[in-house]
């Protein structure tokens, strides 16, 4: 298949993603050594992703650190996303149920990406936040997804991006994730038992739009200790609810078999 990508572009978007790993910024020398360019090929583009306000550089240290046009792209595109707006006020109500965190999460190629999140009145200490990453396998959100998908799909996933260990409970044999995943089939909720970060658990459930296609799932997260296995149980029906009713706000009438 014939290679369509513009170097120099290719180039800009690894600054971008280099940068993006420095909240306080880094240095220009310190950034050509990471993407391996350069310092005088780095210190051009980087002018360029400051002319256009992606890239920013303090004036003090001369570092350069991610510019406001970031968010304001990232923002336009959870703003014409109908799936968030429509999940949101659930979303919400979900939340003031259960009193703890609840996500909504979509699938980019390997990964979860957390579209939203609302926080719980409690004090739970999480590293979720909209915007981030996460291994599909690792968290319930992805199991939730996995499982609307077809083997084949599901194989693709697991050749192409693995099942790295994102804690040492994340289920990372292959089989013995197939065989959750049957099991969240039939169950209509996934769990995650700690598998994504230590400490946590959540229950989660698969999201589909008007065409039947799997678009999303939303979870309900809290600490180990308020978040065992019987509570979790109680929690599911609520979270499937949730996911039904938001589905149905996407078109989606009914759903199959697996998930009644």
């Amino acid at each position: 298949m014939e290679d369509y990508t513009v170097k120099s572009v290719e180039k800009a978007c690894l600054l971008l993603d280099v940068v993006s790993l420095y909240p306080e910024g880094i240095g220009i020398t310190e950034l050509a050594e990471q993407v391996e360019m350069y310092k005088s090929t780095v210190h051009r583009l980087l002018g360029t992703l400051m002319k256009r306000g992606y890239i920013q550089q303090n004036i003090h240290t001369g570092k350069y650190k991610l510019g406001y046009q970031i968010l304001d792209l990232g923002m336009r595109l959870l703003s014409s996303l109908d799936l968030q707006k429509e999940a949101t006020p659930f979303l919400q109500i979900l939340a003031d149920q259960t009193n703890e965190v609840v996500h909504l999460g979509i699938l980019d190629q390997g990964d979860i990406v957390y579209i939203d999140k609302v926080e719980s009145k409690q004090t739970v200490r999480m590293h979720s936040r909209v915007g981030k990453r996460v291994p599909v396998h690792a968290v319930g959100l992805g199991k939730a997804i996995l499982a609307a998908l077809t083997e084949e799909e599901i194989s693709r996933l697991f050749d192409q991006y693995g099942l790295v260990a994102v804690t040492p409970k994340t289920i990372t044999d292959r089989q013995h994730l197939l065989k959750a995943l049957d099991d969240v089939r039939h169950q209509g909720y996934a769990f995650d038992i700690e598998e994504n970060e230590l400490g946590i658990c959540c229950v989660a459930s698969a999201i589909f739009d008007n065409n039947r296609n799997v678009v999303a799932a939303c979870s309900v997260s809290g600490p180990n200790h308020r978040m065992g296995v019987k509570r979790l149980t109680e929690l599911a029906p609520i979270v499937r609810q949730t996911a039904e009713e938001i589905s149905q706000r996407l078109g989606y009438s009914s759903f199959p078999e697996a998930h009644r």
